[in-house]
């Protein structure tokens, strides 16, 4: 009887923050992607922030970001601690606190901001979570805006064996359990949290851009690459299977993707295919054809 191998994927790198900034006066953030000096290699992925996670002090002001534009992606918030209100010009927008998630399709075009929820400001507390962004395939992105507010009571999780921990997930399936985002190209997003000497196995698509963001913790990764707190790991697209064994508790957050294979033209809020795309960008905003915040 002929037994099928599953070859593990390899380790590009291991990468630290490339900057640690403001954004507005509310998110301390650290940039993982692409300051931690990995771009093109995990498309769809352009951006990851890790926000905090840092206290705050009991305010009336309304910290955060005003009022601001984004087309040709996607942006996806994951809360781990504190409260974050969002609207938009299309008229969505809503809370999300711990366990939640907002995945929002900028595609033609929004103005939204994003401040410290009213009572969690007023009472002050700890602030902690991660801000992706997503791109969107060519066909995608001058589609119309949608708005997804995933609660945490919405989002599964599998229990993993032997007490090793769990996976929430958020985009794409695990184990056969699908999560509750709709993604434009196929992406899998997943919150996982694993006790310490424990160990898990994962399966992530041959041919996808793949990466491990510990925000807490430590793991061991295929049996030899330790990864500490704060700390992206780049997989490569060959094979599948990636193990993890827990050293501490840890906090994971494993992203995968399809790649995108399509020109990107970056400019500020705005992610397109070329140069022109982005000047029409400009001028769209400008002349009120985002919509703005009432």
């Amino acid at each position: 009887m002929r037994t099928e191998t599953i070859s593990a994927k390899d380790l590009v790198g291991v990468y630290q923050a490339g900057s640690h900034h403001m954004v507005g006066d509310g998110f301390p953030v650290r940039n993982m992607i692409p300051g931690a000096g990995v771009e093109e290699q995990l498309s769809p992925f352009l951006m990851l922030d890790y926000m905090g996670p840092e206290e705050f002090s009991p305010t009336t002001r309304r910290l955060g970001v005003g009022e601001h534009p984004h087309r040709g992606f996607e942006t996806v918030t994951i809360m781990y601690h504190g409260k974050v209100a969002h609207r938009d010009s299309t008229g969505s927008g809503g809370v999300i606190g711990p366990g939640d998630v907002q995945w929002m399709t900028a595609a033609s075009g929004v103005v939204h901001e994003e401040l410290h929820e009213k009572e969690f400001a007023e009472k002050g507390g700890l602030l902690e979570g991660v801000q992706l962004w997503v791109n969107l395939p060519k066909a995608f992105k001058m589609t119309a805006p949608r708005y997804q507010t995933l609660v945490d009571a919405e989002i599964p999780a599998v229990e993993l064996e032997k007490g090793a921990g769990r996976v929430r997930v958020i985009a794409g399936e695990f184990r056969a359990v699908k999560g509750p985002a709709k993604t434009f190209s196929p992406v899998h997003l997943y919150d996982v949290r694993l006790t310490a000497g424990h160990r898990t196995e994962l399966r992530l698509p041959e041919g996808f851009n793949s990466a491990l963001f510990v925000l807490h913790g430590q793991v061991t990764v295929n049996g030899s690459h330790v990864v500490g707190e704060v700390e992206l790991a780049v997989l490569g697209q060959k094979g599948e299977r990636v193990s993890l064994e827990a050293k501490q508790d840890s906090t994971i957050l494993v992203l995968s993707g399809e790649p995108i294979a399509e020109p990107i033209a970056r400019y500020g809020p705005f992610v397109m295919n070329t140069r022109d795309e982005i000047i029409q960008a400009v001028q769209d905003y400008q002349a009120g054809k985002m919509g703005h915040l009432s």
